[in-house]
């Protein structure tokens, strides 16, 4: 059944059941995916779809969850979705690009999920990124914040190295039920849609980024357009050191924020982001 949340004046309706011929059906044929599978529930997606690259299944795989138990997040943090309150998705990969490159792989993510929530967004909300890929909905009058969550591994195989990338979006949390209070759902946003249109938005927007990823094409201005961490004052938290405050400015072609501080001009290529303006 559909979940239904009301909030001002207007009412999210989310179906949040999952099925894999009908996000197929959503999918044009040039996608790319040759299997798509849903289950009920698992313990992560991106473990099971790991398993599947130690074993040398080749990328184009994706595996959709209703209810993730044992999932994680960037920096090590937990990712629990609890049944129908949220969608996990994770797609194996085989990476013809440099390793350097494989770091704009998690950020493609982020710019799926947003571009996917953009088209099925209410008009008064806004979709945007903070780096490197957390999802961000912004609404007048609304209980805005993170809505995804993404992380990507690199699986070593003696036929070549495969790439695992995961996420997680929040449809029907309520604010008792967010992790954190700068988290938010589609329902808190007014979203009316459904957990398949969403991952088939998702499969189809990364099939895209990646086409052009994969050809060698630089995604900068495109990440660019998104990201809200630039012109913005944050403070970034390089893992095992201090906070660092300062204004972004720009991602260079590696996909790492660079930093106006009062130390002068930094590069960071992992790190915990947080923007003033959300403190």
């Amino acid at each position: 059944m559909p979940a239904r949340a009301a909030r001002g004046s207007l009412k999210a309706v989310i179906d949040t059941t999952l099925d894999a011929t009908r996000i197929r059906t959503a999918l044009p044929p040039t996608t790319g995916w040759h299997t798509i599978d849903v289950v009920a529930s698992t313990g992560s997606t991106n473990a099971d779809l790991a398993d599947a690259a130690h074993r040398g299944e080749p990328g184009g795989r994706v595996l959709v969850a209703g209810e993730q138990t044992a999932g994680r997040g960037r920096l090590t943090r937990q990712w629990a979705s609890p049944a129908g309150a949220s969608v996990s998705m994770s797609m194996l990969l085989t990476p013809t690009q440099p390793a350097a490159r494989w770091g704009w792989l998690s950020l493609l993510a982020g710019l799926a999920v947003a571009d996917a929530l953009g088209e099925l967004a209410p008009a008064e909300v806004s979709v945007g990124i903070k780096w490197p890929n957390d999802v961000l909905l912004e609404a007048p009058g609304r209980h805005g914040g993170k809505v995804c969550g993404i992380l990507s591994e690199r699986i070593e195989h003696r036929s070549g190295a495969r790439a695992v990338v995961g996420l997680g979006i929040n449809l029907t949390l309520t604010e008792a039920q967010l992790p954190v209070p700068t988290a938010t759902s589609l329902a808190l946003m007014g979203f009316e849609t459904s957990a398949d249109l969403v991952v088939a938005g998702v499969l189809r927007h990364f099939a895209r980024h990646w086409g052009a990823w994969e050809r060698g094409e630089s995604l900068r201005d495109v990440y660019r357009e998104r990201c809200l961490s630039l012109h913005t004052p944050l403070t970034v938290t390089p893992t095992g050191q201090a906070p660092i405050t300062g204004t972004g400015v720009d991602v260079d072609e590696d996909g790492c924020l660079q930093v106006q501080t009062p130390q002068g001009l930094q590069t960071f290529a992992v790190g915990d982001v947080v923007h003033a303006r959300l403190t």
